[in-house]
């Protein structure tokens, strides 16, 4: 009797000791299974910052993370939907097009204003095979579940993710909070290519040479710029533009600017970048070329075109004269490499002209 006591006894302690590893066991794993998605979250987050830094289109970084949420997430869609102040457009998405305009609609569905007013995610699925989910108009069956996330940039609502499946209850054992982390990255990513954005849609060109403005070499021009490792970039001014305006007028000085520009353009190659910088300074980017092979070719620039007689009428001569203008030019370079500040070098190269004497009519590096 006694030893039967005593092994009912035993049995319970171990069966007490089994469930209590049982617990620990649990614990650790979930434990396990936060921290595996904490990392699977910075990893994200690594990858985002990354595709910032790429020489790459506003477009591109934005699909190129939209790509990273499908793969890690495994999920079926994502969709980054962002108002740009006049309508809402798709950013980012794997959905066929043909289903565009009704992604680009949410905010107007019933179900999702209570979410972009509150700021919170908003969860729907279906229970039923013959049941579609709210937004669905055209494409019943393509989705059975979705996450829809609205998106804000201080306090001011800019769009929305919704990601989406094509299994019923798919999210219900998701970690939202890893979610919303990532939801705030998307955010930071569309703040970060904000300004990049705008100096890609803002280049013009000058009326005078027909040549870009500064804007593009920060926008467009900075991703041909960067197909390179190392490039050259060389400004000049006319040194005697001023001389020219005050001598002939302001048109003789206009013309100048125009008659120097083409010859500039004829002399470069058309895969070099060339740009009216500012007022009477210029800038060449040789792309892929190092300044020690530049500098042979700049001095012939500067000795063909300060060479040039270029004739303009005058605007203060009483008599309809035409007059000889030899413009004088002073050349700046230094080597730009990729990953680094080009408005820096710009700066620096335009900090350089400005300061110069105004009697320097020289090809310096720095």
């Amino acid at each position: 009797m006694g030893l039967g006591i005593v092994v009912i006894l035993l049995l319970a302690l171990i069966l007490i000791a089994l469930v209590m590893y049982n617990l620990s066991l649990s614990k650790k794993i979930k434990k396990f299974n936060s921290i595996n998605e904490t990392i699977k979250g910075l990893n994200i987050v690594q990858d985002f910052m990354n595709t910032i830094g790429e020489s790459t289109s506003v477009d591109e970084k934005i699909n190129k993370i939209n790509e990273i949420l499908l793969e890690r997430y495994g999920v079926k869609y994502s969709t980054i939907v962002v108002f740009n102040g006049a309508e809402y457009v798709i950013r980012a998405t794997n959905v066929d097009e043909k289903h565009w305009d009704t992604l680009k609609n949410l905010h107007k569905e019933e179900i999702f204003k209570d979410s972009i007013t509150t700021a919170q995610a908003k969860y729907i699925t279906i229970d039923r095979e013959e049941e579609k989910l709210p937004y669905q108009k055209m494409e019943f069956g393509r989705a059975k579940s979705a996450m829809f996330f609205p998106l804000y940039i201080d306090n001011v609502y800019i769009g929305y993710w919704i990601i989406e499946s094509g299994t019923m209850h798919a999210f219900d054992k998701i970690d939202s909070t890893v979610l919303e982390i990532v939801k705030e990255n998307i955010v930071a990513v569309l703040k970060n290519v904000t300004y990049q954005n705008t100096m890609e849609n803002i280049h013009r060109k000058d009326k005078f040479t027909d040549l870009y403005s500064a804007e593009y070499l920060y926008g467009r021009g900075k991703k041909i710029i960067d197909q390179y490792t190392t490039s050259t970039i060389c400004m000049f001014k006319i040194v005697n533009i001023e001389e020219i305006n005050e001598k002939f007028g302001r048109k003789a000085g206009d013309n100048t600017i125009i008659q120097i520009s083409n010859l500039v353009k004829k002399s470069i190659s058309s895969e070099y970048l060339f740009i009216r910088y500012m007022g009477p300074k210029f800038v060449i980017v040789f792309s892929g070329v190092d300044t020690e092979s530049v500098i042979g070719f700049v001095q012939n620039i500067k000795a063909y075109i300060e060479n040039v007689n270029i004739e303009t009428p005058t605007t203060k001569a009483k008599t309809k004269s035409k007059n000889t203008i030899n413009p004088v030019l002073n050349f700046v370079i230094s080597n730009y490499y990729k990953g680094t500040g080009l408005e820096g070098v710009n700066k620096k190269l335009e900090d350089y002209l400005d300061s110069a004497d105004k009697n320097e009519s020289d090809i310096n590096c720095i």
